[in-house]
């Protein structure tokens, strides 16, 4: 079969490189029984030796000439089941817990993909919607982005997008990955990140919408205070009460800091 003309709007770049294969299936370590859901299996190059490794596999696909032909690229396996859909309209939440899986394997959706770059962001904050499902997230993304997700405070790459992924999940960079392991290679180095959700108590997870609220503030004016970023909805007197510097920035601050900033908004 012809290889597939990769389409900008989708974002498309298709891994080929064996060793990269390798190494992610390394990581990911799939196990038969496992609920495994790959997002954009493009080509299948990851798709058959994970199906051939879990025994079933759940693919996500936008491209409806990709999902028409993938199951013949692999051979029709068995086990294979294709979601011809945008992953941003996917209600992981129910769609995988009212499926008729093995009831010992729900909640334990395992969550593998090479994202589009341009997407990214968005497709990794529908999954922190649904993290009471998800056991862990493998995803390629671009190498900037996975520095921005496990930076720590006070270095240029820590942000809104360090604090609030590190509020959802335990943040782990795995490995690099060069342009030449793509068709068409991206311009820039990508790499795999695990994405291990964190499984808060109820009363932390309460605090999701003021901890994105101070978080949005306090980076949209990083180079202010926080006495004057969040003057919107926290005093000076209500910063302090929290235990934070008035006078510190957005980036020296710490994901605990927040949270007591958040509770204090709540």
């Amino acid at each position: 079969m012809k290889p597939h003309r990769a389409r900008k709007r989708f974002g498309q770049n298709f891994l080929r490189d064996q060793g990269v294969i390798d190494q992610l299936l390394r990581a990911i370590a799939p196990r038969p029984g496992q609920s495994l859901v790959e997002i954009g299996p493009g080509e299948g190059a990851l798709t058959a030796p994970l199906l051939q490794a879990a025994g079933a596999l759940t693919v996500i696909e936008i491209d409806r000439d990709l999902a028409a032909t993938l199951a013949e690229r692999l051979g029709h396996p068995l086990g294979l089941r294709l979601i011809e859909a945008d992953v941003l309209t996917i209600d992981f939440t129910q769609y995988f817990s009212a499926d008729g899986q093995d009831p010992a394997n729900v909640g334990r959706l395992r969550v593998v993909g090479n994202l589009p770059y341009n997407i990214s962001t968005p497709v990794l904050f529908h999954l922190f919607e649904h993290l009471t499902v998800i056991e862990d997230i493998h995803v390629m993304l671009q190498k900037e982005v996975v520095d921005r997700l496990a930076a720590t405070p006070g270095g240029k790459d820590y942000g809104r997008l360090s604090v609030m992924t590190q509020f959802y999940c335990q943040v782990e960079a795995l490995f690099e990955v060069p342009p030449e392991a793509f068709r068409p290679a991206p311009k820039v180095r990508s790499a795999v990140v695990r994405l291990t959700p964190q499984h808060r108590p109820a009363e932390h997870q309460a605090l999701a919408p003021a901890l994105a609220q101070v978080v949005r503030l306090a980076f949209g004016q990083r180079r202010k205070t926080v006495r004057n970023s969040l003057s919107a909805c926290l005093s000076e007197a209500d910063i302090a009460a929290a235990g934070v510097d008035p006078g510190a920035r957005a980036e020296t601050l710490d994901l605990d800091a927040f949270m007591a900033l958040a509770r204090r908004v709540s």
